[in-house]
């Protein structure tokens, strides 16, 4: 595996495809059904940020972190810059959360793409704990990740056995396609509970009087 990625290509490219007008907001429109209006939200590796700006359309407190200067300069250059912080996953905790303005308490975590990957088993349990920390008690932890590779279904269920996060749902991709062994990718959520209930009303519900 190649640990040394081009990041300035890989910035470059992004912008591009982001310029040209590319579909980068699946993962929005996930993190949009699934979390209340106006939540707050910590995109955690969160690239040349497009997500952090349609959740932003959205009306949502979204924010930021990627500890590479390539692509935090595209992600200022393009949305406000204030939305983002250079922090990477190994550097999360309350103290440097704080030291950079952020929230400590957030309503969902997304935690997607390549980062897994780059963390050690050791990094990406502790990580997983301390996201795990990071959430409300009606939060929610979403990850998106190839299934086999480091970070991938296998270790994140590990993880949560150490942490008081359950899986509630697991899905082959962002259109909730059904998962199964062989899914090459995975969308997973973890939770507190296995029942997420928000105060708004009637919030899509519409209950008939007999």
């Amino acid at each position: 595996m190649d640990t040394a990625p081009d990041l300035n290509t890989y910035a470059s490219k992004m912008r591009a495809l982001t310029l040209g007008g590319s579909d980068f907001e699946v993962d929005v429109r996930f993190m949009d059904m699934l979390c209340s209006r106006a939540a707050t939200i910590l995109d955690v590796g969160c690239g040349i940020g497009n997500a952090v700006n349609g959740l932003r359309l959205r009306g949502h407190n979204a924010y930021g972190i990627d500890p590479t200067e390539a692509v935090l300069q595209v992600a200022t250059e393009l949305y406000e810059p204030d939305w983002f912080r250079p922090i990477s996953a190994t550097e999360i905790s309350l103290d440097n959360l704080v030291g950079a303005g952020l929230p400590i308490a957030y309503d969902a975590i997304l935690l997607s793409g390549n980062v897994p990957t780059f963390l050690s088993p050791a990094e990406f349990s502790s990580c997983f704990a301390m996201l795990g920390e990071l959430l409300k008690p009606q939060g929610a932890l979403i990850l998106g990740t190839t299934s086999a590779m480091r970070g991938g279904t296998k270790d994140q269920d590990e993880a949560s056995q150490s942490t008081p996060l359950l899986l509630t749902h697991r899905y082959a991709d962002w259109h909730l396609n059904p998962f199964s062994d062989d899914s090459p990718w995975s969308v997973s959520i973890f939770a507190r509970t296995g029942t997420r209930e928000f105060s708004q009303s009637p919030d899509g519900k519409f209950i008939l009087d007999h």
